[in-house]
């Protein structure tokens, strides 16, 4: 395996920091916020700690490899959903960390007794759209030109979704 997998906490902050870095800016488009602010891993830090976002992170020898979150709000009213992050390093990718981290958060969205989850991310995302299918979710709408990098491009942003209540697991 070559990777443990813990609860992301305070203390690794500047880790993730550290993480998102080595990140192409493609993999953060479907964030919403650009992961290598500090101040975007400080919000998530106090989002952890108000409960509105659970996160686990994979480390291999100390370092960062991985890293899932499930956000909710339990405010709103759609308190019965809850939006799943998933990022891996690229020379991670395929060996099957994305499933296990995968597989971690939708354990935690059944512990949390969410009805449904979602996540978003680019069409061009291949692997990520094909692991997501994998473990039951179905594409669900596609946002055109939502998000815009940093030259000012205009990507599109797919939504797949999971429904719980009509499944016990993910599907295998």
């Amino acid at each position: 395996m070559g990777y443990h997998i813990r609860r992301f906490e305070p203390k690794d902050a500047a880790a993730m920091l550290a993480f998102s870095e080595t990140l192409p800016e493609h993999d953060l488009l479907f964030l919403g916020r650009d992961l290598r602010h500090p101040r975007v891993i400080a919000a998530w830090v106090a989002a952890i700690d108000e409960g509105y976002i659970d996160s686990l992170i994979a480390e291999d020898g100390g370092t960062f490899v991985g890293t899932a979150a499930l956000v909710r709000d339990p405010l709103s009213w759609s308190a019965h959903v809850g939006e799943i992050r998933l990022l891996v390093a690229p020379g991670k990718r395929g060996a099957g960390l994305g499933r296990d981290l995968l597989e971690g958060i939708y354990s935690i969205a059944l512990e949390r007794r969410l009805e449904k989850i979602t996540a978003h991310m680019t069409p061009d995302q291949i692997g990520s759209v094909m692991l997501f299918e994998s473990l039951g979710f179905r594409a669900e709408a596609l946002l055109r030109d939502q998000v815009r990098d940093r030259a000012g491009n205009t990507h599109d942003v797919a939504i797949l979704s999971h429904d719980i209540v009509r499944t016990a697991a993910p599907a295998r």
